[in-house]
């Protein structure tokens, strides 16, 4: 339930891992910084370039072959991006920054001891300055993100352009995928009891009661919700009709006032409050704390009891995998499917097993077609535990891709390109149309977008 855009993650987080190898440096002499590039309200300072070198050393990534010429190019489309995000009325809240930004800044102390260390490897006079700067960098990044992800969005494709696409590739070059597998499972969750139910809602209402005579909502979403998706940021979350979430959250989000938090409510994940930050037309900045009621040990010994019994009634033929799956299956997102699995990354029902999540990998490894696992424990995001069985529905061996047969694999790299074009043709047109200036020995360079509109 959260994005991140990973240059701010680099600039937050990896970066600070080179904090004790940059302090031990001996002191150098200090180039004078200037402006190399402007694009409509942004400026690219030479300085900008050498920070992005230092970003992906940090990552691991080898720099040696990458030219500053080339690194300016992407800073330049970084700026172009988020330049053109405040033209689409695109909107990053300063609340929202301040948030993310204060909530990485967290982070950094832990990892490095203090504020005042943190500040002087960024090299800023005081923490107010720090914090200046790097909303600046934050808000920027928050933009481009978003600029990008509304480029793909509008990018659809028929499937006559994914037929051409297949066709126009040689044989030759024909990709090939690897060893896959359907899996299939079946869930059973222990009951939980009326009374853990009511513990969580009465300490929602009181967390409710502290927050309307005065305490932070964003402190207490930090110290008691048990979502890991937004719990480190208060429990923050922009929410619109056709935003992915459960139902139940959305009628409550969509149906508070400004500045109102809801009672208590349940999901599938738990109970929550939800606290209506922001009206911006269609769109919700919302804050919610997620507690999940606690599963007895008696409960726990009824749910293994039960999923004991599924498993004996299917080796036994009385009733089979998908069957049991449709009548038992506690995982409603399975269970009308019979219990088949979908892939997360590809959205398809197969699991090519060099890439398999290697928790489930281990599970189906040693499984041989139509067995079925013996009772496996497990958990859910909040911590309690369930029990499944597994069984393998269908294997595909590694073969050169079909038509056919691979039809969503072939689907989404014709997507892939498409999106890349319209990437390429959206920012030769903005080029065209947005102030850009390349200052000195820049003006040399041999740019793969035209910057220097010649």
């Amino acid at each position: 339930m959260k994005l991140m855009n990973n240059k701010v993650a680099l600039i937050f987080g990896v970066l600070i891992c080179t904090c004790a190898t940059m302090y031990a440096q001996p002191s150098q002499k200090k180039k004078i910084d200037g402006v190399v590039a402007v694009v409509g309200d942004y400026v690219v300072l030479d300085s900008d370039i050498d920070k992005t070198f230092i970003e992906l050393q940090a990552q691991g990534v080898e720099v040696k072959n990458i030219t500053r010429c080339e690194m300016l190019g992407k800073l330049l489309e970084d700026k172009l991006y988020a330049h053109q995000a405040i033209q689409d009325s695109i909107v990053v809240s300063d609340g929202e920054v301040n948030e993310f930004m204060n909530s990485q800044l967290d982070q950094m102390v832990e990892q490095v001891g203090s504020v005042d260390k943190v500040i002087k490897f960024y090299n800023k006079k005081n923490l107010e300055d720090f914090k200046t700067y790097f909303f600046d960098v934050v808000k920027m990044n928050k933009l481009t993100s978003q600029m990008q992800r509304k480029i793909f969005e509008e990018v659809e494709i028929t499937p006559e352009e994914v037929r051409t696409f297949f066709t126009s590739i040689p044989k030759e070059d024909l990709p090939v995928f690897g060893a896959e597998m359907e899996v299939a499972q079946i869930v059973v969750k222990p009951v939980i009891s009326q009374a853990e139910k009511q513990k969580v809602i009465d300490k929602l209402k009181a967390l409710k009661k502290e927050v309307q005579e005065g305490s932070s909502f964003f402190s207490r979403a930090v110290l008691y919700s048990e979502d890991p998706g937004s719990k480190s940021n208060g429990g923050y979350y922009k929410l619109t009709k056709k935003t992915q979430f459960v139902k139940e959250f959305k009628d409550v989000a969509f149906s508070l006032q400004e500045g109102e938090i809801s009672d208590p409510f349940e999901t599938e994940y738990g109970f929550h409050i939800i606290y209506l930050e922001k009206i911006r037309g269609q769109e919700l900045d919302v804050r919610h704390i997620l507690i999940a009621p606690k599963v007895t040990n008696e409960a726990l010994a009824e749910a293994k009891t039960k999923i004991e019994n599924i498993r004996k009634r299917i080796v036994e033929g009385n009733i089979s995998f998908a069957e049991a799956a449709r009548q038992f299956s506690d995982e409603k997102e399975t269970r009308n499917s019979g219990g088949i699995l979908i892939n997360p990354r590809t959205m398809e029902t197969r699991f090519e097993l060099t890439k398999m999540d290697p928790a489930l990998y281990g599970q189906v490894s040693e499984l041989k077609d139509n067995e079925v696992s013996l009772p496996l424990t497990d958990e859910e995001q909040n911590g309690n535990k369930k029990f499944k069985l597994i069984t393998i529905t269908n294997r595909f061996e590694e073969h050169t891709a079909d038509f056919a047969k691979d039809y969503l694999k072939i689907k989404d790299l014709a997507l892939k390109e498409k999106q890349l074009k319209a990437v390429a043709k959206w920012t030769e047109a903005k080029i065209k149309e947005t102030y850009i200036k390349i200052n000195g020995e820049y003006r040399d360079c041999k740019f793969t977008n035209n910057w220097l509109k010649k």
